[in-house]
């Protein structure tokens, strides 16, 4: 596979998160548990057929637990927690905040051992920030209070996958498959906690079915394993670069489909979230333009 085609693929993962948003909005009413659940068991399934279809399951074995248990988490905590934000509050502001994460995780590299934060992340960090303020705000100054607490998981669910995304750095590398795992893993977390403190909801329409199938397909199936194989044998700089994309595409989804009307608040938001991202990232890729 030449580096080129990986970078395309892993560029599909972008398309696939940017449907996040408008899926698990038309998944209404099941309770983020039980969506947790159904999403990662099918996207399980899909990768057991992969697997097996392409001899890869015999790799599984040689993975260490610490990084089937660190990927598992990761991946339950990052969804419960924007399934939840997007039950509570409006899907496209939720949607902002928590894509807050390309952002973050270019800032908090910056504090890593051997890095150095430049203003660059400083700038990117203020716009990315002032851009949420927006939502919160509506942009006229008005605090919406009912949709803080949406606001505040969108929020950690930004930090959550951010964090996630730096500490696997230590981890260590691990075959695509494994990816498989942590899909069923976070199924089985999610499946007891469900049972234990929601309700059990489902959707009485077909579009609510299809949602739930498409994402468990692509958002929170497909998506993770071509992202792997993009990062992992494509040019990570530009899918880096690219997932910068994901809030805006998101939000001109839910646009277009009339999920969200269409405001100027929000086409500013975007731009400063997505705006702040890019500059932060620009911050890095001098820095390492010009130490080569």
């Amino acid at each position: 596979m030449t580096k080129t085609r990986a970078t395309l693929i892993g560029f599909g993962a972008v398309l696939l998160w940017s449907l996040l948003a408008l899926f698990t909005v038309g998944s209404t009413p099941t309770p983020p548990l039980l969506l947790n659940t159904l999403c990662f068991s099918i996207g399980g399934g899909l990768g057991l057929i992969w697997c097996t279809a392409t001899g890869t399951l015999r790799t599984l074995r040689a993975v260490p637990a610490r990084v089937y248990a660190f990927g598992i988490l990761g991946l339950f905590g990052y969804h419960a927690l924007y399934f939840s934000a997007l039950r509570l509050a409006p899907a496209a502001e939720a949607g902002l905040i928590a894509y807050l994460w390309p952002l973050l995780i270019v800032v908090f590299s910056g504090l890593l051992p051997g890095e150095k934060l430049r203003g660059g992340h400083i700038i990117g960090a203020i716009l990315g920030f002032g851009g949420a303020a927006l939502i919160i705000t509506n942009g006229a100054g008005s605090f919406q209070a009912q949709y803080l607490p949406g606001y505040i998981l969108a929020l950690c669910c930004a930090l959550t996958w951010s964090g996630y995304s730096l500490l696997s750095r230590r981890i260590g590398t691990a075959p695509t498959a494994s990816v498989v795992v942590f899909c069923l893993g976070t199924a089985a977390l999610s499946l007891p906690l469900h049972l234990m403190f929601e309700e059990t909801l489902l959707p009485t329409t077909g579009l609510g079915w299809a949602s739930i199938v498409g994402l468990g397909m692509g958002p929170v199936g497909l998506a993770f394993y071509v992202w792997d194989i993009g990062v992992k044998r494509g040019d990570i700089q530009i899918l880096g670069t690219s997932s910068y994309l994901a809030p805006l595409l998101s939000t001109l989804i839910l646009v277009v489909t009339g999920v969200t009307p269409a405001k100027p608040v929000l086409f500013w938001a975007a731009v400063l979230i997505t705006g702040g991202a890019l500059c932060a990232a620009r911050a890095s890729y001098g820095k390492k333009g010009m130490t080569r």
